[in-house]
């Protein structure tokens, strides 16, 4: 039964006015309690309350305000969040606060609920005439944990947390199981030894003591109103934003990236300059913000010269690029803030910084976050660690943002401290699984062995005995997503399968295990580690294809022409597989070129003998040499239509038996690689397609913006150095330009080429179809007018939205009822960005985890005397005073200073070898002079030169790689196979040889056929036209790829 009530509510408008709004509002006698305790038969559907507590624990609106990261410890068990109090810090604290108590409250290892207190009739207090507003939240809060203390019968006390006062003595001996206490006073009552909790307390309260009692003398401007900023963005007036802080010159420099829809200054398409603090007005890395343009004799350019340190703070006056939009923050329209983490200054350092040495000024890890200023009694304490802080408010009348201590990370220089700041650092939250995700788990051990169930075999397509299934992925890999499959038909056709381990029928939608790979949305892959973001019984056993064992799949098979390879029919469906290989990618490749010398490396192989073994052997060479043959003539034909081979710096940071690092390894390509990467290409291509035309405005898409003209302009000049000229009016000149411009003397120019036609590109990114027109949809690093992620559940939550998309797809097909409706195109959208998010955040994370320990690696190293210091290094930039190099070896990049800080400059002996000597420097735009009293040496672009490379300390941000030039002479290393690694020899020619024979055939055919061709492909739905190869699939193994590089993954 419901009842009607009315509730008044006091808005204010876009214009700033306060509207009185009347809203109907209905009361319910029966309202979900969610605790396990309840004997009124509540419907409680997903989390409960634990019984096994002593108390229940209801906090009040301020407590939940601003002391809501003592609440989320896990020791503080069985927490009621009331409507009341979660409503306050919507409307109060903002939308990331918010956010961030859903997350909570959806979290299976946080047992905490929401109490729908304002719903429930018996529960509900209405506002009485001039109450205030805080009074009556307070009210109705603590009459919400009485009708909640007589709904269980009185099976458990309840505390009710508060900072208000009067209340506590109001509400204290109203009843005698429900206490009402102050924060502090539950601290030292109920948790003495939790000292954490204690320590965060005591520095929030010191936080938001000073934030009352800031000086009134003003260091920044005011921040406009938001509704001055939306209208003044809505005129044009200002332009809206992401502030980007230069990392180099983090004091100085920062851009504003512009947000498409939201310029209105058709005159604008570049950045914008913000130049010093004064200008940034109290804006941080991130966030989203209002500038206004300075009048045009006010503009400036960016800085040409490196940075003799990261951070920083002075302006180089005389070394400026053109002048560019020159502006300054006149509001925030979004924060962005985070966790910080964050280094003590240095003992005298706090001396000097006060009489009040509780109030601390510390630095943080990232050179683009200013000091912090927090209150603390641990500053001497803690002189050696790496601590998480947060920001409160940057008032407009302090010169640092006010925050307070959160927790301690451990001891710097520590290597899982370091590895614990790169994760908080990129908001990367990694617990244990819980209790309730792997109670939702399938069992599958010795005693209870997991098997096919019967329904299964009825529902799915069986291939264990018709079809030869296997893997290739890098060695020791255990999360085996996909395997491959190739037969040849009775009609002469070949059939090519890719299997996708079925996630979907183990992770069920809105689970617990559900809920928590969307919220990771990625796997972590770093140099030593990697999270998961499946549990293990799925990542490596249940949904890991390997070999010898029956598996569920999703699979996609197509028939194809056996001569064309053109698509003649394709099928969708759910598959039960037994993979008979588990190769690794060396293995395969060994296979392809005739290499007998690895079957024993191979165990499915290695124990038969005879006949046996060799006829099984020929069956997999078969099939390895079919999709070899398929892989090259779709590359082929995308290199016809303008397929672009870009190129990444990936290494992998070899590791002993006692994880100490023995090398770095640039990764050596293969042609298999290019055959896995190619046929997983084309699955997720092909299901972009199914689930675009059955689900056009609600379907998970990956597009490729095509890139910004202005960001090719280093590649055009670098190219024009070399006498080659880059045509970036589209993809397919693009191509044509990089495959022209070969040095047959330096192969490396090429590649460092494509290395920066790499950095010019733009992300690739997930979206909901329903929020971007069709012409949106394109990936420009494909040529593909439907692309998605398909291949790899294991590791990417998109994949398993879209496999659950393409599952109702084939259900609606079939016109059968959806088991699962998919979400709509606001929800898909939401998680679209929460996705390209998390995959930004691990592409960064896996960056800083290599050079964490390159690093590392040369710590230890004396760099005069060890030959693994000394390099071979290639220029590929020119700066004002420096030079920025690519050290093959390593697959490492960084400057190489020309100019010191004391202002001398490099000279060159008659033997090559280099000195500092006075000087100056004059820069080109394809090379750089130095010239002293000894005379004049020129370094130009692609040259060779020798660097000495070692490791710069820092107390308080990550160590970094130093290179210091010491020869302008090639570096020639004792052991040839520290040389730069070569490409596999016979990809290059296999591939120009099937692209002369497709290009011979296709002529012959197009005059005999034109018409059929025609047909087909309206049929067929081929896609036609343009394309650009990407870099393999992703990361699949512990190696790692540059962020600018990652960034450009299919």
């Amino acid at each position: 039964m419901l009842l009607k009530a009315e509730r008044t509510l006091h808005l204010k408008s876009s214009r700033g006015k306060t509207v009185r709004v009347v809203r109907e509002h209905y009361l319910r006698e029966h309202v979900p309690c969610f605790s396990s305790l309840c004997q009124a038969s509540c419907h409680n559907d997903g989390k409960l309350l634990p019984g096994n507590v002593t108390h229940y624990i209801v906090p009040d609106w301020k407590v939940l305000q601003d002391f809501l990261e003592i609440l989320e410890f896990p020791a503080l068990r069985g927490v009621i969040f009331t409507q009341t109090a979660c409503q306050s810090v919507q409307h109060q604290k903002g939308r990331k606060q918010y956010n961030r108590l859903r997350s909570l409250l959806k979290d299976a290892r946080h047992e905490c609920i929401l109490f729908s207190n304002e719903f429930q009739r018996y529960s509900y207090c209405p506002r009485e005439k001039g109450e205030a507003m805080e009074k009556w939240q307070t009210r109705c809060i603590y009459y919400a944990a009485v009708w909640y203390y007589h709904h269980l019968a009185g099976q458990k006390p309840l505390v009710v947390i508060t900072e208000d006062q009067d209340a506590i003595e109001k509400y204290g001996s109203e009843n005698k199981d429900i206490y009402v206490i102050s924060i502090k006073d539950y601290l030292e009552g109920f948790w003495p030894d939790l000292k954490a909790a204690h320590e965060l307390y005591e520095s929030i309260v010191q936080s938001l003591r000073e934030r009352e009692s800031e000086s009134q003398e003003k260091e920044y401007a005011e921040h406009l109103p938001v509704e001055i900023l939306q209208a003044g963005i809505k005129s044009g007036r200002y332009i809206q934003g992401t502030l980007n802080v230069n990392k180099y010159r983090a004091q100085v420099e920062a851009f504003v990236r512009i947000q498409g829809s939201a310029n209105k200054n058709t005159e604008l398409s570049s950045d914008v300059l913000v130049c010093g603090g004064k200008q940034r007005n109290r804006a941080l890395h991130g966030d989203v913000v209002a500038v206004e343009l300075l009048p045009r004799s006010e503009w400036r350019g960016r800085a040409t010269a490196l940075s003799q340190s990261e951070g920083e703070d002075r302006l180089a006056e005389e070394l400026q690029s053109q002048t560019m939009p020159t502006g300054t923050v006149v509001g925030i329209i979004q924060r962005n803030w985070r966790d910080y983490v964050v280094t003590f200054p240095p003992k005298e350092e706090v001396q000097s910084q006060g009489k009040n040495s509780q109030k601390i000024l510390v630095t943080p890890w990232d050179y683009r976050i200013p000091k912090i200023r927090i209150s603390t009694q641990q500053a001497e304490a803690l002189q050696d660690h790496r601590v998480v802080a947060r920001i409160d408010s940057w008032e407009s009348t302090s010169l640092y943002p006010n925050g307070h201590f959160v927790r301690v990370l451990g001891k710097a220089g520590d290597l899982e401290t370091e590895v614990a700041a790169i994760l908080v650092e990129n908001n990367i939250q990694v617990p244990p699984f819980s209790e309730a995700q792997m109670r939702e788990m399938p069992v599958n051990n010795p005693e209870s062995p997991w098997r096919v169930e019967s329904e299964q075999e009825l529902e799915r397509l069986d291939l264990r005995e018709t079809h030869l299934v296997f893997s290739i992925d890098p060695q020791g890999c255990e999360d085996v997503d996909d395997t491959l499959s190739v037969r040849r038909l009775a009609n002469g056709n070949v059939e090519l399968g890719v299997h996708i381990a079925d996630v979907t029928h183990f992770v069920k939608l809105n689970s617990y295990t559900d809920l928590e790979a969307r919220a990771r949305a990625t796997t972590y892959y770093l140099a030593d580690r990697r999270y998961d973001m499946l549990l293990p019984i799925l990542s490596a056993d249940l949904c890991s294809l390997l070999g010898s064992v029956d598996r569920y799949a999703m699979s996609v098979m197509w028939e194809l022409d056996k001569s064309s390879y053109e698509v003649k029919r394709v099928w969708y469906g759910r598959t039960i597989i037994c993979s008979s290989y588990k190769l690794f990618y060396e293995a395969a490749q060994a296979l392809l070129d005739g290499d007998w010398s690895v079957v024993e490396q191979i165990p499915e192989l290695a124990g038969l003998g005879g006949e046996t073994r060799q006829e099984k052997l020929d069956q997999l060479v078969w099939a390895i040499g079919s999709l070899a043959d398929i892989a090259r003539h779709l590359r082929a034909k995308r290199d016809r239509g303008g397929a672009l081979e870009l190129e990444g710096v990936e290494v992998r940071v070899q590791l002993d038996a006692q994880k100490n690092i023995a090398a770095l390894v640039p990764r050596q390509p293969l042609e298999v690689h290019e055959t896995v990467a190619e046929c997983m290409i084309l699955a997720n291509h092909w299901v972009a397609k199914k689930i675009w035309e059955r689900f056009p405005h609600q379907a998970l898409l990956r597009h490729h913006p095509q890139p910004r003209q202005e960001f090719f302009t280093e590649l055009v000049e670098c190219a024009k150095a070399k006498g080659f000229t880059i045509d970036t009016c589209s993809n397919k000149s693009l191509a044509d330009s990089l495959d022209r411009a070969v040095d047959p003397a330096d192969p490396l120019v090429n590649k460092l080429l494509r290395f920066m036609a790499t950095q010019a590109m733009s992300n690739a990114l997930y979206f909901s179809t329903g929020a971007y027109p069709e012409e949106e949809y394109y990936h420009y690093g494909l040529a593909l007018e439907r692309y998605t992620h398909f291949t790899s559940p294991i590791r990417r939550y998109a994949d398993i939205v879209v496999h659950r998309l393409l599952m109702a797809a084939i259900l609606r097909d079939k016109g059968e009822e959806l088991r699962e409706t998919p979400g709509s195109n606001k929800e898909l959208e939401e998680l679209a960005q929460h996705i390209n998010s998390k995959n930004k955040a691990a592409q960064h994370a896996q960056k800083q985890s290599t050079e964490l320990f390159q690093c590392m690696y040369f710590k230890d190293k004396d760099p005069v005397t060890d030959e693994r210091c000394i390099a071979d290094a290639v220029i590929y930039s020119i700066r004002a005073n420096g030079l920025l190099v690519f050290v093959p070896r390593y697959g490492i990049k960084g400057a190489v200073y020309l100019k010191n800080k004391e202002g001398l400059v490099v000279c060159v002996n008659p033997d090559g070898s280099c000195e500092w000597k006075p000087g100056t420097l004059k820069r080109f735009q394809d090379r750089i002079s130095s010239t002293t009293a000894d005379g004049s040496e020129t370094f130009p672009l692609f040259q060779h030169i020798t660097v000495r490379i070692s490791v710069q300390a820092s107390r308080s941000h990550s160590e970094s790689i130093r290179m210091e030039i010491i020869s302008n002479k090639p570096h020639k290393a004792s052991d040839p196979q520290l040389h730069c690694d070569t490409p596999h020899p016979a990809r290059a020619d296999l591939v120009r040889e099937v692209i002369r024979s497709a290009e011979e055939a296709q002529q012959a055919e197009e005059q005999a056929s034109r018409a059929a061709l025609a047909g087909e492909n309206q049929e067929y739905c081929q896609t036609q036209g343009k394309s650009l190869y990407s870099l393999l699939e992703e990361i699949r193994e512990l190696a790692l790829l540059d962020v600018s590089a990652a960034s450009l993954t299919p």
